[in-house]
């Protein structure tokens, strides 16, 4: 087949269609993914406003990615501009600005329409109790010494386990369980994590658990906070 048969061939053919537009309810989720993406930003930066929302950086990506793929599927949109509808909307939000009281309501209402649509799609992890977090950082100190030796990320991860350890060691004296039994119980739940960590790792899976909720738990004491279970 000579160049001009081929020519003819091409032009012959249908134009490809255009994408669908987005409907209501792409753009309000398109909206979702960039206020989501802004307050995870914020949190990053330890801003304290951010911070009374549950972590979104893991979860947030998650609900990104799937927001992107249905939205390809649905208009037949390249990824690159399902890509650009995204920052779109995140110029669109930050756009929206405000001060002080101002602000703060419509960060507040937009992610009253939003946390409910994350956690429908990404629901939240559970968040473990003392006991568990007290083993799952000791565990993954003892990961980052093996491999790091005592780096400035192994220091902060013994420090953070021994936290949780007399957190844990504390609240379980209050229930009126001895010391030795507190170590049972730690050791218990130590290797109950270890396992299930392996299991789940040969599977190609990650934990079930809340990590983040860890740090959380860890962190300096409000007067008159009590720990969590």
């Amino acid at each position: 087949m000579n160049f001009i048969s081929i020519l003819m061939l091409v032009l012959s053919q249908p134009a490809a269609s255009p994408p669908a537009p987005l409907t209501d309810i792409q753009m309000r989720d398109l909206s979702c993914v960039a206020v989501l993406a802004i307050i995870a930003s914020e949190q990053e930066r330890g801003i304290a406003s951010a911070l009374d929302y549950p972590l979104l950086t893991e979860r947030g990506a998650t609900y990104a990615g799937l927001v992107g793929e249905r939205i390809m599927s649905e208009t037949g949109k390249t990824r690159e501009q399902v890509r650009q509808d995204i920052l779109a909307a995140v110029a669109a939000q930050q756009s929206r600005g405000g001060n002080g009281a101002e602000a703060d309501e419509i960060v507040q209402a937009d992610m009253a329409k939003c946390l409910p649509l994350l956690d429908a799609v990404v629901p939240p992890k559970p968040k473990p109790d003392l006991n568990q977090c007290a083993g799952m950082l000791q565990l993954a100190y003892d990961e980052v010494h093996e491999r790091e030796g005592l780096s400035k990320t192994a220091q902060d991860l013994k420090t953070l386990a021994a936290v949780l350890d007399s957190r844990a060691r504390d609240s379980m004296r209050a229930e009126g369980l001895s010391g030795q039994e507190s170590d049972i119980l730690l050791t218990r739940s130590r290797e109950m994590i270890l396992a299930d960590a392996r299991q789940k790792e040969a599977l190609g899976q990650g934990s079930d658990l809340d990590f983040d909720h860890c740090f959380a738990l860890a962190a300096p004491e409000d007067k008159g906070r009590k720990y969590e279970h």
